[in-house]
């Protein structure tokens, strides 16, 4: 649990010192007017696709058993969610993870983004079901899948 919490706290501290909790610098990001974050993100991902592959080949949890990663499939939701995610990013300047840090800083705005990203959430949990045939989504399984 420490080894987590040291985790997040040095993620969060690179979120905030990259600029990547910045509202100015995701607006220039989104008017194309800095290439920032688009290195930000790159960097991102040039280094964890590695991690991930050889996590998937060689990892093992803590009990020894191999770790399967699969891949999610594309379904009738994922283009209007990923366009609600998008404009809330845009208008906040804000995901889930710099939330966080944002109100870390001493943002009190980022608790408007926080209320709306948990009421969005929740408004989607609830609407689950009647939502589900229509975008053809999968069923909800609960639990860590770990049996």
């Amino acid at each position: 649990m420490i080894l987590v919490f040291i985790l997040s706290v040095a993620f969060g501290f690179l979120l905030s010192r990259s600029g990547a909790a910045d509202f100015d610098v995701i607006q220039h990001m989104f008017l194309f007017d800095s290439f920032h974050m688009y290195g930000l993100l790159a960097v991102g991902v040039g280094l964890t696709a590695p991690g991930l592959w050889l996590l998937g080949r060689y990892g093992r949890t803590l009990t020894g058993q191999p770790i399967h990663l699969a891949a999610k499939p594309i379904h009738g939701g994922s283009i209007p969610g990923g366009l609600l995610f998008g404009i809330g990013w845009a208008m906040t300047g804000m995901c889930p993870g710099p939330i966080l840090v944002t109100l870390g800083e001493g943002k009190v705005f980022a608790i408007a983004a926080l209320f709306g990203a948990l009421l969005g959430t929740w408004l989607f949990g609830a609407n689950y079901v009647r939502i589900q045939r229509w975008f053809k989504l999968p069923n909800l399984t609960t639990g860590t899948g770990a049996g």
